[in-house]
């Protein structure tokens, strides 16, 4: 028996839409994998954010982090997460087939055309190019992205000094992804949780000590 959800909940759902059946949600990811050349993440931010307004930019970080930190590809996680949340198995599996039916034939076919050319220098470049706006594609994001954080329950300046510890550990110092998701992770989800954590209420009829 589902519990109702509390007035924060409401609060943060409220004014957002869903996915009216499982045919939609293989529609929305078909569309969306069909965009994605270079990275799907700006795709799928401005799809399920900005046009079908399926989660706000607080949600949809919170989803991205778990999707990111969880086997397999980002986007994949994803799609499962959110079918499942509104249609169960058969909504994520939905979801997961509008990702990659259309796009593995798609891709297939490319993969055959390029093989005649993947040694002319114009294709090397054309890939380089590609390359170079994807990794615009995704810091723009991201830095829309940033506009949630303030909503953290640990604070902007935390986050911010988490952020940038990460980058300078994996980016800079080349440390194993693992290490970091269990470090930094590790602190993230602890001061998270503190914060998260109920306050206990005053016994009643207890006032401040004289």
């Amino acid at each position: 028996m589902s519990t109702p959800p509390s007035e924060s909940e409401h609060a943060v759902t409220e004014g957002l839409a869903q996915p009216r059946s499982k045919t939609e949600l293989f529609l929305a990811f078909t569309h969306m994998a069909l965009q994605g050349f270079g990275g799907v993440l700006t795709v799928v931010q401005y799809e399920l954010v900005e046009r079908k307004r399926w989660m706000n930019n607080a949600q949809f970080l919170e989803e991205w982090a778990v999707a990111q930190i969880m086997p397999g590809p980002n986007v994949v996680n994803l799609s499962l997460m959110l079918g499942g949340r509104y249609f169960g198995l058969s909504g994520a599996l939905a979801a997961l087939a509008g990702l990659l039916c259309l796009p593995l034939l798609v891709v297939l076919s490319l993969a055959v055309l390029f093989g005649g050319v993947s040694d002319n220098a114009f294709a090397q470049g054309a890939l380089r190019g590609m390359g170079a706006v994807a990794a615009g594609l995704i810091t723009a994001t991201g830095l829309k992205l940033g506009k949630a954080l303030p909503q953290n329950p640990m604070g902007l300046p935390l986050c911010l000094l988490l952020a940038g510890l990460t980058f300078v550990g994996v980016g800079l110092l080349r440390i194993p992804l693992i290490w970091a998701l269990l470090g930094l992770g590790g602190v993230a989800c602890g001061v998270a949780y503190i914060k998260l954590a109920p306050r206990p209420s005053a016994t009643p009829g207890e006032g401040p000590a004289a």
